[in-house]
């Protein structure tokens, strides 16, 4: 009886790749999809829109124009926000896990309470947004742009911060365990740690600093 396992095993090895079941996760949406009177679509234009709530899992909203949009408590896990404008916007309570938002202009957003564990936000720009109670564990915010941020009982654990700049950010109450700042700028910060990195920062040796 103990060698059935790896005769098992060799026998699923051995089964054709047609009698092996796929399982493909999908959402069924509407065509077009359309929530209060936006169309969910790449470069779409919907400043200032009502999507509180909204289930916007997968949804591929890259470019889009959202800038002011009320996305309180919406669910975007796994969506695309690629180059998205959503500055002003208000994403209180919501769910970004996994989401892609390399690019996603967010200056001045809401975030307070969000969900953006695992986000990918590189190159994005957060300036003046108010990330109080959010979580960011784990996200790779390489090259983000906090300048002014709020980061109040925020969680950053292993969150990578390579390159951002968190010049004049506040950081206060925030769990940092394990978190990444390195080469990051932090002049006029209140609460960083500044003396995280005790080496030469990238951007002392003639690199260029941190986008502001």
């Amino acid at each position: 009886m103990k060698f059935l396992p790896a005769v098992l095993i060799g026998f699923a090895l051995a089964l054709p790749a047609e009698a092996v079941d796929v399982i493909v996760n999908t959402i069924e949406r509407p065509d077009p999809w359309v929530i209060n009177g936006c169309l969910i679509a790449p470069k779409t234009e919907c400043p200032g829109v009502d999507l509180r709530h909204a289930d916007l899992r997968h949804a591929n909203l890259e470019g889009a124009q959202l800038d002011g949009a009320n996305l309180a408590r919406a669910d975007l896990r796994h969506a695309n926000l690629n180059g998205a404008r959503l500055n002003g916007a208000n994403l209180d309570g919501a769910r970004l896990e996994i989401a892609f938002m390399g690019g996603a202009k967010l200056a001045k957003a809401s975030l307070r309470g969000a969900d953006l564990r695992f986000v990918r936000m590189a190159k994005s720009d957060l300036s003046g947004a108010d990330l109080t109670a959010a979580t960011l564990e784990k996200a790779m915010a390489k090259g983000a742009n906090f300048d002014g941020a709020k980061f109040i009982s925020t969680d950053l654990q292993e969150t990578k911060f390579y390159e951002a700049n968190l010049s004049n950010a506040t950081m206060e109450g925030t769990l940092i365990r394990f978190a990444i700042f390195q080469d990051a700028l932090m002049e006029g910060c209140t609460g960083c740690p500044q003396h995280w990195q005790t080496g030469t920062k990238a951007w002392e040796e003639g690199q260029a600093k941190p986008a502001k």
